[in-house]
């Protein structure tokens, strides 16, 4: 294992310099409660002075043209690919995700998603002409990138990147939880060449770092993803400074099973879904809904696969669960879970007390809940853990009913007999993404969400124009 230490600068304008805000804030790796490290609690200052620099850099990487863009961005790319385990190390650290999954996805994803980013900078049309006018795409100007915890490093690739290959200087805010591999992203980026000022990290908390810098009145274009309620906070203010805002918000996605589909698969697919990362991902399926002829068997069937999670170290290879991100993610799961019972739910597997063989971290038992009732809060609310809730509808339109029946629309699964059943099933749904029976997930295909799950979209060609302005001249 790598070591870690006390960092007390930021990246600001092409350098680590010291962080002109006082206080520190400690990383804590969630599986043994230990200090992994300290990074600096930016506030006001830092992000006035990444923000300048920025500023400074922004019509000369405007003005950078394709080749030089391309060629940077390559570099980033063979960056990413030689620090794959050292990212790999870093997540299981400070995130605590078993070390398969943070290989694969965590260090796997954003080097796919920066790649694809090099084929569309290159074959993207940044001008086009319609009737007597030809419309130019620009760069929306400088961008607050603020990243949560839970794909700490993806979430940056898929903001950062797409900036930069837009033209748009950034500053990065990442989670105060996982901000170790927003430091080696950082470090990367300086690698490979980038000029001064195009790309700037300030770490601190959101109340703080993540205010002043949604505020500012130099900053562009906020992108941001997190929590619901904090994402209206955002878009409140900056909508006050007319800013264009991407908000990639909370979920609660349905996964709904068909009757004539493969149940053992959809089911045995949607633990899997739910169960990764700990939990800890906006777009899981939270609720499966099954035809009520198919409910007691899809329970048994939930209860079975569940069983194959058990909460370990994440260091370990044969770990498929590991530790949720904090203390306070903690407390939440498990209240969760409490206040389910309490209003009737049936506990499958599971449960909210502490798993035993592990006395240190803050871990969770992966949990299925049958009996809920739609309207009850582990129903209706982002819970953020691994807790399944199994529901069973009547008939189709039913299962749209409560597929549709929460305040969210992020992503969600359609199983059924052909592809064709499903798609016409997807396409009633309030909801950004939809894999039908069990569909792969495309780092081109737009990714956001519907109602309160979000604005906006990130990942391909859509997640590219969300860094872009367009100028129309008239011939």
């Amino acid at each position: 294992m790598q070591q870690y230490a006390e960092h007390g600068d930021q990246y600001i304008d092409g350098a680590w310099r010291p962080s002109g805000d006082p206080g520190s804030l400690a990383v804590l790796n969630p599986a043994t409660e230990q200090v992994l490290a300290t990074v600096p609690a930016g506030g006001a200052a830092d992000v006035d002075a990444a923000v300048a620099a920025a500023r400074r850099a922004a019509r000369s990487w405007a003005a950078t043209t394709r080749a030089e863009r391309l060629e940077l961005l390559t570099r980033l790319r063979d960056g990413l690919q030689a620090a794959q385990d050292e990212i790999t190390e870093t997540v299981v650290a400070e995130l605590g995700a078993p070390v398969g999954f943070a290989a694969a996805v965590h260090a796997g994803l954003p080097l796919t998603v920066t790649t694809s980013y090099l084929t569309l900078l290159a074959e993207h049309s940044f001008e086009e002409r319609i009737g007597n006018s030809v419309v130019h795409a620009e760069p929306a100007g400088v961008v607050a990138a603020i990243t949560p915890w839970n794909y700490p490093l993806h979430q940056i690739v898929a903001k950062v990147v797409p900036a930069l290959a837009a033209g748009c200087p950034v500053v990065l805010k990442p989670a105060e939880d996982t901000p170790l591999v927003a430091r080696l992203f950082a470090r990367l980026v300086h690698e490979a060449g980038f000029p001064a000022g195009v790309f700037n990290l300030v770490t601190g908390t959101g109340a703080t770092a993540g205010a002043a810098l949604v505020a500012h009145p130099q900053v562009d274009v906020v992108s941001f993803t997190g929590s619901t309620a904090v994402g209206r906070q955002v878009a409140e203010t900056a909508g006050r400074g007319l800013k264009r805002v991407a908000l990639e918000l909370g979920g609660k996605s349905a996964n709904v099973v068909l009757p004539g589909a493969d149940l053992a698969r959809a089911v045995k697919g949607n633990v899997a879904n739910v169960f990764a990362n700990s939990g800890q991902t906006c777009s899981a399926w939270t609720r499966l809904l099954v035809h009520e002829d198919q409910y007691e068997e899809a329970v048994t069937r939930a209860a079975e696969a569940a069983a194959r999670y058990l909460p370990g170290d994440p260091a370990d290879p044969q770990t498929r669960i590991g530790p949720l991100v904090n203390a306070e993610q903690l407390a939440r799961v498990r209240g969760y879970i409490d206040g389910a019972l309490a209003e009737g739910a049936r506990l499958v597997v599971g449960g909210s007390e502490p798993v035993a063989e592990l006395p240190t971290g803050f871990y969770v038992r992966p949990t299925v809940l049958a009996d809920v009732a739609p309207e009850t809060a582990v129903a209706q609310e982002e819970v953020f853990g691994p807790v399944l809730v199994i529901l069973a509808y009547r008939d189709e339109d039913h299962a749209v009913e409560l597929a549709n029946g929460t305040p969210y629309g992020l992503g969600g699964g359609v199983w059924a007999h052909d592809t064709d059943t499903a798609a016409a099933f997807a396409r009633r749904l309030d909801t950004g993404q939809v894999d039908l029976n069990g569909g792969r997930f495309n780092p081109l295909a737009p990714f956001g969400g519907y109602k309160n799950s979000g604005l906006g979209r990130e990942l391909g060609r859509h997640g590219l124009e969300e860094f872009l302005r367009y100028k129309s001249l008239q011939y």
